[in-house]
């Protein structure tokens, strides 16, 4: 949902902004700029809109101008650095230290059958541990169905960077409704591609040509840069289809 309070650091939150899952059995999720104190106490550990997910049942600070913090079970996009016998060690950001992709961790990987990746692939993968004191872990695959659901390597295609609020309103079930969003539905109507959006700030776009896919990048820098609303956002999907 948009959010509806703005906090500021070493605020408490009251338990009536919390979430409320429609099931019960849904833990609740505390993403950047909370900080968890047992027994129940949550704070707020940087300014910026409160954002809520029910769904999710999913809590956090958004804040554009931050450096992103890993987090379990976000979904990124990470560039490989190198790699040694077992592991290809990837940047997920220029702050962060390398993140950890196990050779093994895609969909039916064996030793004869696992990806060979080369240094500046791209790959779309999943936070599975992260910690200050430890390197984070990503995996190409969801470990409890052995299928990739739509993680792996990304092939071609431009790479783009956007603000951590602009990832977060790209990864919401209802772009429209919830992240004030048309642009990428706007341009689809008129431009087939594809998208990966990492919560780390990056963007991966391919289309069926160089045009195409700077268009829908540029895009989507536009719309973030300048905090374009709706009907701004449709004047621009016309401008920059009228250049292709």
């Amino acid at each position: 949902m948009a959010a509806q309070t703005f906090v500021m650091p070493g605020q408490v939150l009251p338990e009536d902004v919390l979430p409320v899952p429609r099931k019960s059995t849904i833990p609740l999720k505390l993403g950047p700029g909370l900080r968890h104190t047992p027994p129940s106490t949550i704070t707020t550990t940087f300014a910026g809109p409160l954002c809520i997910d029910h769904k999710k049942n999913a809590i956090w600070v958004e804040n554009n101008s931050g450096r992103y913090i890993p987090q379990i079970n976000d979904s990124i996009i990470a560039t490989v650095h190198h790699s040694s016998t077992d592991w290809y060690h990837c940047s997920i950001t220029p702050h962060t230290t390398f993140a950890q992709l196990p050779q093994l961790s895609f969909e039916g990987a064996t030793k004869k059958t696992r990806p060979q990746l080369s240094s500046g692939s791209l790959v779309y993968a999943r936070i599975t541990a992260a910690s200050k004191h430890l390197d984070p872990e990503i995996a190409c695959y969801n470990p409890s169905t052995g299928k990739s659901e739509t993680l792996g390597e990304l092939k071609g295609g431009m790479l783009f960077d956007i603000s951590l609020g602009m990832a977060r309103r790209l990864l919401l079930n209802k772009q429209k409704e919830e992240g004030r969003l048309v642009i990428l539905e706007d341009v689809a109507e008129a431009v087939a591609f594809e998208i990966a959006v990492g919560r780390n700030g990056k963007a991966w776009v391919k289309a069926n040509g160089i045009k195409e896919t700077l268009l829908v990048g540029e895009a989507l820098q536009a719309t973030d840069e300048g905090a374009l609303n709706v009907d701004e956002q449709r004047k621009l999907v016309k401008r920059l289809l009228q250049q292709v």
